[in-house]
């Protein structure tokens, strides 16, 4: 009797111990990030403060009051070394977990009778699911990778930081450009100047290769070819850095050649034999490139500038032998419009007055998303067309059909499903904030909404 007792006693102080030492994390975890808030907010007001005493002391100068601006502006940034000592003593950052959201039921296909297949038969790979590159805000260093996984219905967020916890910063600055090629899976960091080589199932981190200022990426043969700024990122109409491509082994991950463009070259694609360059000039306002960069590809050498448009942004090759391209405009007077070349003479041919920002093709279906800016109008104009690639015309001009279009703030990304024709756009929202990914289907109605991480805009179809 006297054993029982002593035994629910000690039953009763190993639940004491379990619940204090729960409380104890639990308040710890509470204060920690009681802290960090309360260093954001007092970080950030202090910046403002800063920011509208110096707008102040430069528009009311006085020479009687030097000595007064010097002692103001003294004391601030003194503040401004206590706080960033104290949160240069603080404990490194937590690893942002993973979320997964189940977003759609995915039901078993039915049953169908086994059939032999003929010789002829090309089985098409099973796809799996996609990866999305969220870009974040530039300088924020908060670009994360999440995926959906078609065979669940359930969307993962944020999976490099937890397949990859040892890696410092995570994914980096400025996600721009997200592909798969072979069995691993590339990532284009932009600011970072570098591109996150992973595994294509796992997301693991295979390598990294450096490249300045990296844009876009595209492969062939074993080789992957990346557009490079090469230079620092400013504004200046006189800038003279010209860019390059730069071809890489995917073996090596190691750059093998170089070949200049014009300035700023964003996305390209290849046709054949031939490496096609959008060169924009984006750094040079008002001084924009126009023109279309063309690389033989065995003797890696730029034989032909084709004249589009100012400001080119990105580029698609169809089944017809048309090379279709974006241009931004310049926010003024030249809208944003698409344009096609012929890929066999290497000739602009013509042009369609929509705006694009963000495209992607699926069969003869072109399926565009336009955010045009305006200074003039101070405003954006929205478009969500559908080009037919092979009778050039534009065969619709807004492919939701169930109003959830005007629900979004600011559309970024565009993907289709070549099995089921859903269509997935992404949502940037305010540019800081979460942003979210829409799925509609082929009649363009909604089917679900998730969160993303910041800034979503870069797709990358799985298959098994």
């Amino acid at each position: 009797m006297k054993h029982s007792c002593i035994s629910h006693t000690q039953e009763h102080k190993n639940e004491y111990s379990f619940t204090r030492q729960l409380v104890c994390l639990f308040t710890r975890q509470l204060v920690y990030l009681f802290t960090r808030q309360l260093v954001y907010l007092f970080t950030r007001q202090l910046v403002y403060l800063f920011t509208r005493q110096l707008v102040y002391s430069f528009t009311h100068f006085r020479m009687k009051s030097i000595r007064n601006y010097e002692l103001r502006i003294t004391r601030i940034l003194f503040l401004c070394l206590c706080v960033l000592a104290f949160a240069s003593c603080r404990e490194d950052e937590e690893i942002i977990p993973e979320v997964v959201t189940p977003v759609e039921p995915v039901e078993p296909p039915e049953p169908v009778e086994p059939v032999e297949p003929p010789d002829t038969l090309v089985t098409q790979p099973e796809l799996i699911g996609f990866y999305l590159l969220n870009e974040a805000n530039m300088g924020s260093n908060k670009s994360t990778l999440d995926y959906m996984d078609l065979t669940t219905g359930e969307y993962h967020r944020n999976i490099f930081a937890t397949a990859n916890p040892s890696v410092p910063k995570e994914l980096g600055d400025v996600g721009n450009d997200l592909q798969i090629y072979g069995g691993r899976l590339y990532a284009v960091i932009n600011c970072s100047n570098k591109i996150e080589v992973m595994d294509k199932f796992t997301a693991k981190r295979i390598g990294q290769i450096n490249i300045p200022n990296c844009r876009y990426i595209h492969f062939k043969d074993g080789y992957a070819y990346v557009t490079s700024y090469a230079g620092p990122v400013e504004i200046d109409p006189d800038y003279e850095q010209i860019g390059y491509v730069a071809k890489v082994d995917t073996a090596t991950l190691r750059v093998v050649a170089r070949c200049l463009v014009g300035f700023q070259p964003d996305e390209l694609e290849i046709a054949g034999e031939k490496i096609y360059v959008a060169n924009s000039g984006g750094y040079m306002v008002p001084n924009y490139e126009n023109t279309v960069s063309v690389i033989d590809i065995n003797t890696f050498t730029e034989i032909k500038r084709i004249p589009v448009e100012i400001n080119l942004h990105h580029l698609r090759a169809d089944r017809h032998g048309n090379l279709w391209v974006t241009s931004r405009g310049d926010y003024f007077d030249v809208p944003s419009r698409l344009f096609w070349i012929d890929t066999q003479t290497d000739t602009y041919v013509g042009a369609l007055d929509i705006p694009v920002a963000e495209l992607t093709l699926d069969g003869d279906s072109l399926y565009i998303l336009g955010n045009q800016w305006s200074y003039y109008a101070y405003d954006w104009t929205i478009a969500f067309g559908i080009v037919d690639v092979a009778k050039k015309e534009i065969v619709s001009r807004n492919f939701i059909t169930d109003g959830e279009d005007k629900k979004m703030s600011m559309p970024y990304g565009i993907a289709v499903n070549p099995v089921t024709k859903d269509i997935y756009v992404t949502d940037a929202a305010n540019y800081v904030y979460p942003g979210a990914l829409y799925c509609f289907d082929k009649d363009g109605k909604k089917k679900w909404v998730v969160q993303t991480g910041d800034i979503p805009a870069h797709f990358a179809l799985l298959y098994k």
